[in-house]
């Protein structure tokens, strides 16, 4: 889901463009420049990801302006690269869909704060519960980081951009729930599956390259 030109008041703007800003400000901060700047390997995966996340956003289905269904791919981005380069690749890639006409430049900030820092979020919540209460396993950390992450932070998104648009006025729970929400289960378990296969990919082949997993606490201490 998405806000296109002219489906919100103005005052959504002046809320979300601070919030985003700051969040953004604090993922400047954390951002490891040092290494980014000295890893081609990393300097390209981040790129291609950024380009992925485009043409993702870009695929999408749906009957009324505001209420399309796509793919988010945002768990992925957040487990392999951190939160951090999530945050500014996934702003790159909102500014690239607004360059090429596909998003708003007014629903800019909002649409980075429910499609991007919210799953983010939700990402991370579900990520420090398994590093704090789960067993530290392999299987543990693909399904419920990497699909089960995927399907809430998609359900996170898709519920907040309806409550956007209901409490706005633009339409009515009635029509949101009919158009988008009923339908949110069957966009989670696809988005969770995608989200998986990425996953297990980059797990199986190069577990180093996923910041957030602990190759020697999650398999060789097994």
């Amino acid at each position: 889901m998405s806000f296109t030109e002219g489906l919100l008041q103005g005052v959504w703007a002046v809320i979300a463009a601070p919030i985003y800003l700051i969040a953004l400000f604090f993922a400047l901060r954390a951002t490891p420049w040092r290494v980014l700047g000295s890893n081609r390997i990393l300097q390209h995966m981040l790129f291609g990801a950024t380009v992925i996340l485009m043409i993702l956003w870009s695929m999408r289905a749906g009957i009324s302006p505001g209420l399309g269904i796509h793919f988010l791919g945002i768990t992925v981005m957040a487990l392999v690269f951190g939160w951090d380069l999530a945050v500014l690749a996934a702003t790159v890639a909102l500014i690239g869909m607004v360059v090429i006409g596909k998003e708003s430049l007014d629903g800019l900030f909002i649409n980075g704060i429910c499609s991007v820092l919210l799953p983010i979020a939700a990402t991370y919540a579900i990520y420090w519960f398994v590093e704090k209460r789960l067993l530290k396993n392999f299987f543990v950390y693909l399904f419920v980081c990497g699909f089960i992450g995927a399907a809430v932070s998609t359900a996170v998104a898709g519920l907040a951009t309806s409550a956007v648009l209901v409490v706005d006025g633009v339409y009515t729970f009635e029509k949101v729930y009919l158009e988008y929400i009923r339908y949110l289960p069957l966009i989670m378990f696809p988005e969770g599956l995608l989200n998986g296969i990425f996953l297990t990919g980059m797990l199986v082949f190069y577990p180093d390259w996923v910041r957030t997993f602990d190759a020697k606490g999650y398999i060789d201490d097994q």
